[in-house]
């Protein structure tokens, strides 16, 4: 997990794309959320939201 975040820093670094920083760091979070969701007790409380 670490190296393949350290390959994506490289890229945004190297190709000065560093306004996808927020954009994948977004995506990472809604997937953690999905992920959470499906095995607690929120997930009536997440499901609303959408």
């Amino acid at each position: 997990m670490l190296s393949m975040l350290r390959e994506i820093w490289m890229l945004l670094r190297e190709r000065k794309k560093f306004w996808l920083l927020p954009i994948i760091v977004m995506l990472m979070l809604f997937g953690a959320l999905l992920v959470f969701a499906q095995s607690s007790a929120l997930a009536p409380f997440i499901y609303t939201i959408f």
